[in-house]
């Protein structure tokens, strides 16, 4: 009973930030985000008469919160197949982890799909991400890839993903890499003491319909600019929540003004920063390289980046 997985990480286009249930990890609102490829977590699982259920990231076993995160999806998994055995899962990335780059996103989307293929359960990717959501709310969007929007939904099964737009529509990306360790939990808990919070609930909805019209349009530019707002909107947020987190870098600033900079020269760029330091610049496809260049003479290294499909399954396992 063993099945393998992959799934791309996530840029948040429109972002969501706080959670109304936070054990099943259901949003205040809906969101759309962008995979983004080829960064990938590959996932195997396999099921059976091992001595307790382990899993590990990169070669570091997991454990504590890490590891309930995990038994939450696996649980949910073998309570609807009803397979009682232990479980070993073993993840690898092919990316940096832990620095604003989406790695829980696509690790507990392979999870989800990896876990389900091993005992055979036959659900469709919109069916697999409610179940993604548990470990984290953005692997919802990660199963179903490409152009995704997560329903926020009131229960459990009415919280899940749907991809709007296919990966034949390509964006440019240039990730400007900045190492920071980023706290999206309790960002997510700290981010109800916002005095702006419920500004942003009233805001959401208008800058939902609108991106999704840019995507179904295609329109680069429009989705550049609307992340750009909502990337602001959400930091801000952040900044004034109750443990008022400033997660950007000197170097985030600097990515930010270059880009503006490159924008008022005539090079279409537009920045987007989901919760931490890292920054993500979209532009067209032909423009990526000259973009990858201006952020590369800033001293920040750079991964260039392409929109990703959907999770799928493999049969390349890990063990």
């Amino acid at each position: 009973m063993k099945g393998s997985a992959t799934a791309h990480p996530i840029q948040g286009l429109i972002k969501y930030h706080g959670l109304k249930d936070e054990e099943l990890r259901i949003p205040f609102h809906d969101s759309i985000s962008v995979s983004t490829a080829p960064t990938v977590s590959h996932t195997t699982v396999e099921f059976g008469r091992f001595k307790k259920d382990t899993a590990s990231v990169d070669g570091r076993n997991l454990t504590g919160r890490e590891l309930d995160r995990v038994l939450a999806v696996v649980d949910e998994v073998r309570k609807r197949s009803g397979v009682r055995m232990k479980f070993k899962m073993v993840s690898k990335n092919n990316f940096p982890s832990n620095v604003g780059l989406g790695a829980s996103a696509s690790g507990f989307a392979a999870l989800a799909v990896s876990s389900c293929k091993a005992v055979g359960l036959r659900l469709s990717l919109e069916e697999i991400s409610a179940i993604a959501r548990r470990g984290a709310g953005s692997a919802s969007r990660s199963v179903t890839g490409a152009f995704s929007r997560w329903k926020a939904g009131h229960e459990d099964r009415e919280s899940y993903s749907v991809q709007i737009e296919s990966e034949d529509f390509q964006m440019g990306i240039v990730v400007a890499l900045i190492p920071a360790f980023k706290y999206t939990e309790s960002a997510h808990k700290a981010v109800l003491g916002s005095p702006f919070f419920h500004s942003r609930l009233a805001y959401i909805h208008g800058a939902l319909a609108e991106m999704e019209s840019a995507i179904r349009k295609r329109d680069i530019a429009k989705i550049g600019i609307l992340a750009e707002r909502d990337s602001l909107i959400l930091h801000g947020i952040t900044m004034t929540g109750l443990d008022e987190m400033i997660l950007w870098r000197p170097e985030t600033v600097k990515v930010i003004l270059e880009v503006r900079k490159m924008r008022s020269e005539g090079l279409p760029a537009y920045f987007s920063i989901d919760t931490g330091a890292t920054v993500y610049v979209n532009t067209r496809p032909k423009h990526i390289r000259e973009v990858e260049q201006r952020i590369k003479k800033l001293g920040i290294e750079t991964i260039v980046c392409g929109v990703g499909g959907s999770a799928r399954t493999t049969g390349k396992h890990l063990f």
